[in-house]
């Protein structure tokens, strides 16, 4: 099986995702909850309250959690409280979350929120939709929609042939979840869904944002994404677009250069700095896109592991790019 930093850590692309491409989310897993609500008015993410919620609400979290609010077609504000539940087999816990996720926001804003799941596991059989107790007649408890992807996977081709987002991250999902113990495949479909995003004919930025999703989720071993990479720099020629910005490619091309140079202890170092700082620099783009990479050159720590670990943090963490240009004034 595959190890990767974070034990498989999907929350992050999926909590990205749902951030770049809110409307296309509900508009590919339920999509008659799509039709009711008015997207000319757009939407909020309402991160901070999210937090008093899971505050609250005192459960583990094993789960990339978003709470939107949208507006319908007649006028009333609606809260959508989204559950992506990650975790590889049956967990008896679940349910029980959503319904204190659930309540929490109500005792706390006295606003009606509705709950929505969607399954990434491997185990079919595992379909949770609703969490009751009670006795002596009296009954509490909720229900709540669920998206499986496994259903997703009947038909590989529909998935590469749908123009929404979530299909291009859905089918990387399920081929990550299908190459477990297979890496060679996986680089192979790695790249198949890479070239899939040019098929649909995005925009160059778009193709940009949901690539990084997919190199997040299909994660791949130093040699073999060695390969991948040349695979990349190949089709990348191919379409005449490079899918990571020029200074990105400099600071790598330092990097790698700046390492061969140096003691083989050292070089070590490096290169695990060199990693970390790749991961930050995918972070910063799809957070934050070109305005985010531009504040990159103010960092000067691109050594210090450390550094470079709570740089990452702090974009991880950040409400909006203001709150990153802060961490720099104060350095």
């Amino acid at each position: 099986m595959a190890k990767r930093a974070a034990s498989d850590d999907f929350d992050s692309p999926w909590k990205e995702a749902l951030q770049l491409y809110f409307e296309s989310f509900v508009e590919y897993f339920f999509s008659a909850i799509h039709v009711d609500i008015d997207w000319e008015r757009g939407y909020e993410s309402l991160d901070k309250e999210f937090q008093r919620i899971a505050r609250r609400a005192k459960v583990g979290k094993g789960m990339a959690d978003k709470l939107f609010k949208v507006w319908l077609r007649d006028g009333v504000e609606c809260w959508l409280l989204i559950h992506i539940e990650i975790q590889g087999s049956y967990e008896k816990a679940f349910p029980e979350r959503m319904f204190r996720y659930n309540v929490s926001a109500f005792n706390m804003y006295n606003h009606e929120v509705v709950s929505l799941a969607v399954l990434c596991d491997d185990n079919e059989n595992w379909r949770p939709s609703e969490f009751r107790f009670g006795r002596w007649g009296s009954k509490t408890g909720i229900e709540f929609p669920v998206a499986k992807l496994l259903d997703r996977g009947q038909s590989l081709e529909t998935l590469e042939a749908d123009s929404n987002p979530f299909a291009a991250v859905t089918l990387a999902h399920l081929q990550a979840l299908a190459t477990q113990s297979d890496l060679q495949d996986r680089r192979r479909w790695k790249l198949r869904v890479a070239r899939g995003l040019f098929e649909r004919g995005w925009p160059n930025e778009k193709i940009r944002q949901v690539f990084r999703l997919i190199d997040w989720i299909m994660f791949l071993p130093d040699e073999l994404e060695n390969e991948f990479l040349e695979d990349v720099d190949r089709l990348e020629k191919e379409n005449q677009m490079p899918f990571l910005v020029p200074y990105e490619r400099v600071l790598l091309k330092r990097a790698k250069a700046e390492g061969k140079a140096e003691g083989k202890a050292e070089g070590m170092a490096k290169g695990k700095a060199e990693g970390l700082w790749e991961g930050v620099v995918d972070l910063m783009v799809v957070r934050f896109g070109k305005p985010g990479l531009k504040l990159l050159p103010k960092f000067h720590d691109m050594r210090n592991i450390s550094s470079i670990r709570a740089l990452k943090r702090v974009i991880k963490n950040a409400s909006n790019l203001a709150d990153v240009q802060e961490y720099f004034d104060r350095k």
